[in-house]
């Protein structure tokens, strides 16, 4: 996706999230009807910015995903 797209993704489907670029970038997540509140964003954001620019503790995005009703996807 590039700057002013738009993704669907359809409940239950197996999705994640990546950054391939050399850049930061930021986006919007709208959830409807809300099945995660904004507490998931929060939580999800401070372990991610603990790491430095390197992947998030895979143990802490885990327990935060279960908190939040999230299922983990297999690798």
């Amino acid at each position: 996706m590039g700057p002013g797209q738009a993704l669907c993704i359809p409940r239950g489907a197996v999705h994640r999230f990546d950054n391939n670029g050399s850049r930061d970038v930021k986006t919007v997540c709208v959830i409807t009807p809300a099945a995660i509140g904004p507490q998931y964003f929060r939580e999800a954001a401070e372990v991610a910015n603990a790491a430095g620019g390197k992947p998030p503790d895979k143990a802490k995005m885990i327990a935060i995903m279960l908190r939040h009703g999230l299922t983990p996807a297999a690798a």
